[in-house]
């Protein structure tokens, strides 16, 4: 295993580009959000640029010379997908290009959403259903490729596991699995011995991973908490949280996964400025400790 970083994550501490916060952290793979103009973040950019384009082969391959001339990989592409559209098929089009355009970089895995528009109106297996459909037909589209599409456990439909558990018996495709967020199960209001338990039913359809932790008053932790509870007021540093992240990592070693573990700390906004960039320090020295013992 590897460790990665967000790009959001470095922006939220407060570094000016990709390539200065990987720099300060020791750290030489990041996972690159790409939004729905084909486009993501320079790692370095140049006097006319800060984003890059993906849309075509040649913005591909201009992208792939710059992760060479940086010396960073990408363990993920990031998509922020809406099943639930209108516009379906443009929404199809976009997910399938960036899986395309992950293929020739090179880049093992996309990360896709599971929230979705009128999610709350719609019956569980209608929601399932879309999701089979819409899954299939990209896997489908890009069957030549390697790349694994991993659908984050994210929002209210993406922490339900009777969710996936349906997904992944339907879809039944070795490249469709699991973007594992380690806190989102806690912040959906598990208690904390469910959440093992659920990341341990679920770490064989890991395909990547967002680390970040929650540290709940010792009267919340084993009880069944709303959606989201004071997750602003709880989240908190990596090696602060309630859950054993040592534990997750072997959980996921054992179920065979080997992939990057990336840090998606949302609890910079809790700390002053000044003070944000040693929070991710300190994350990535936590993660090192784990990942050498």
């Amino acid at each position: 295993m590897e460790i990665s970083i967000r790009d959001a994550t470095l922006v939220a501490a407060g570094f000016r580009t990709v390539g200065e916060g990987l720099d300060f952290l020791g750290l030489s793979s990041v996972e690159l959000a790409v939004d729905r103009d084909h486009q993501v973040s320079a790692i370095r950019p140049g006097e006319n640029y800060r984003r890059m384009p993906i849309e075509t082969d040649d913005d591909v391959e201009e992208l792939r010379r710059h992760l060479e001339d940086t010396g960073v990989t990408v363990s993920a592409f990031l998509l922020s997908n809406d099943f639930g559209r209108a516009d379906l098929d443009r929404e199809i089009a976009w997910v399938t290009r960036t899986v395309e355009a992950a293929g020739a970089l090179g880049i093992p895995v996309v990360r896709i959403d599971t929230v979705m528009h009128g999610e709350h109106d719609r019956p569980v297996d209608e929601r399932q259903r879309r999701f089979v459909e819409v899954v299939t037909r990209i896997l489908n589209a890009t069957a030549e490729m390697e790349v694994c599409l991993g659908i984050e456990n994210h929002g209210a439909q993406g922490n339900d596991p009777a969710f996936h558990s349906g997904l992944f018996a339907e879809v039944g495709h070795p490249r469709f699995g699991l973007t594992l967020d380690t806190g989102n199960f806690y912040w959906s209001g598990m208690p904390l011995t469910r959440v093992y338990e659920v990341i341990a039913q679920f770490a064989p359809y890991a395909r990547h991973t967002h680390v970040k932790n929650i540290g709940y008053p010792p009267s919340e932790r084993e009880r069944e908490r709303e959606l989201g509870w004071r997750y602003a007021d709880f989240v908190c540093p990596l090696e602060e949280g309630d859950i054993d992240l040592e534990r997750v990592h072997s959980i996921l070693r054992d179920a065979g996964y080997d992939a990057a573990l990336c840090i998606e700390d949302e609890s910079l906004g809790r700390f002053a400025p000044t003070e944000r960039r040693e929070v991710l320090r300190r994350d990535v020295a936590y993660l090192q400790r784990i990942l050498g013992a």
